[in-house]
């Protein structure tokens, strides 16, 4: 199979519907919590940076709002990451699969065509 031929393969592939509809859930899912963590973080920075009588409030002992804050930067993160490796694994992988493997296979009629 030459240059050409290969690139219409994965240019078939990239038009495809499948490969628009596996854009478009991983969009939906990425896009969201990206925004919804930045702005959580940008709050968290700008209550450091401008709210400081609250941030100090103490909670109990010697715990504050800036550090329940600070903490759920982590715990936000780690909630994240497990959302998107299931959601990856469950929608994102079994697509992209399906996906590589008709483009492998096109690809390998290709070859036995020569």
């Amino acid at each position: 199979m030459n240059e050409e031929d290969t690139a219409a393969v994965y240019q078939r592939a990239y038009d495809s519907k499948e490969f628009h509809d596996l854009r478009q859930r991983l969009a939906r899912f990425v896009i969201p919590i990206s925004v919804a963590f930045l702005t959580w973080y940008l709050l968290y920075v700008l209550l450091a940076t401008y709210a400081h009588d609250f941030m100090s409030q103490r909670l109990w002992g010697n715990i504050n709002v800036a550090l329940v804050l600070g903490l759920g930067q982590f715990v936000t993160t780690f909630v994240i990451t497990w959302a998107y490796v299931r959601f990856a694994n469950n929608t994102i992988d079994p697509m992209a699969t399906d996906l590589r493997e008709r483009i492998e296979g096109e690809l390998k009629a290709g070859e036995a065509g020569k």
